[in-house]
């Protein structure tokens, strides 16, 4: 008799937005008329309850609803539909936090790494880890390759490939992969460091865990994952798949327009932080605020937020800010999120300067002064 609950941000006057209160008790468990419902169990317990009901502004509501565990069979697939399935069609309905207890906590391993377990991987105790990505789109394996062995040289903990980059006929899966993984390797025995190379295996469903398998098999130490394009469950199940055991990140394709809305979607908070993390991110992949995407500085934060609040066993993940970031705003962002956090950055690295290694030495050089004030 165990229950959930969700807190939802949901637009109209005070008494349309409470009749939507009352619409997603129905909607999002039995769909059926409320006049309709049996008594007893179904109506008493399956149909959702209001237990808060409140205003959060002109023509804006907060409702906090629980829901029966039993609706959501114990499958994470459904305790999204749960959270969002149905008025995910409908506007004025939005997605704030969620708050689960442990009876469903202890059903996720979460994040196998977590920040600890990254840091320990890395040999990187205390300052904001570094990461970047192989790109642009077209070039060879032979060149990706080498371009990560560039960025292990100059001191980069994580080398990612591109989300894009999955298995055209320029720079092929398998190839691409043993080549950057060995690149990444040649630097690490040259500089003495534990720099990671983190293959996407974004994939039709039926080679994702085929193509993680190859990927750690050829010397791949990390994974990335768009849950947008394949789903959460994929990315929980390669998570907690034994035979895989590598961090995973979260690369944010195709979850935009989750966010994006005020009045719609699901908050930034939840989305990138606490269901990043049922799912299994070790590290959670976001644009940062002031880049070339719309995020705000408090949206970001909310996202870290997302990242470390308590649920039940579940470890912390790193957020991962990026797009459109320039070695410059590294100061302003550590102020931001201090040292627990992953820096992204593509593009921004060859605009420093002509001499690729020299702008990842400067990029970890000014992180490492920054973070030490």
């Amino acid at each position: 008799m165990d229950r959930f609950s969700i807190v939802y941000r949901i637009m109209g006057t005070e008494n349309e937005a409470y009749a939507r209160a009352q619409d997603i008790c129905l909607e999002q468990t039995v769909e059926f008329p409320a006049e309709l419902v049996p008594a007893g169990f179904i109506q008493d317990h399956l149909v959702g309850q209001i237990t808060k009901f409140g205003a959060d502004g002109p023509d804006t509501y907060m409702a906090t609803i629980s829901f029966a565990i039993e609706t959501t069979a114990n499958e994470l697939t459904q305790l999204l539909n749960v959270v969002f399935g149905n008025i995910s069609i409908k506007p004025g309905y939005r997605v704030e936090e969620i708050q689960l207890p442990d009876s469903i906590l202890d059903l996720y391993k979460g994040p196998r790494f977590g920040k600890e377990g990254l840091r320990e991987l890395l040999k990187v105790p205390q300052r904001p880890l570094l990461f970047t990505a192989l790109k642009p789109m077209g070039l060879s394996s032979e060149k990706l390759a080498e371009l990560a062995y560039q960025f292990a040289l100059g001191g980069i903990d994580i080398i990612k490939d591109d989300h894009g980059l999955t298995n055209q006929s320029f720079a092929p899966f398998e190839e691409r992969v043993r080549l950057c993984a060995a690149a990444v390797e040649r630097a690490n025995g040259e500089t003495g460091q534990n720099c990671i190379y983190a293959a996407n295996i974004t994939a039709p469903h039926h080679e994702i865990m085929s193509r993680a398998r190859y990927a750690k098999e050829n010397g791949a130490k990390g994974l990335l994952l768009a849950p947008g394009l394949v789903g959460y469950d994929a990315m929980r199940s390669l998570a907690e798949d034994d035979t895989i055991a590598l961090p995973i990140f979260s690369h944010p394709a195709f979850l935009g327009s989750y966010v994006l809305g005020s009045d719609s979607g699901i908050s930034h908070f939840a989305l990138f932080g606490q269901i990043a993390r049922l799912a299994g991110a070790d590290g959670t992949i976001y644009p940062n605020y002031g880049g070339r995407f719309s995020f705000s500085r408090a949206e970001c934060r909310s996202i870290v937020k997302g990242t470390i609040v308590p649920m039940g066993s579940l470890k912390a993940s790193f957020p991962c800010p990026g797009g459109g970031m320039s070695i410059s705003n590294i100061p302003d962002m550590i102020q931001v999120y201090g040292s627990e956090v992953i820096f992204l950055i593509g593009g921004g690295l060859f605009r420093h300067g002509p001499n690729l290694i020299e702008n990842c030495k400067y990029f970890r050089s000014l992180v490492e002064a920054v973070s030490r004030l």
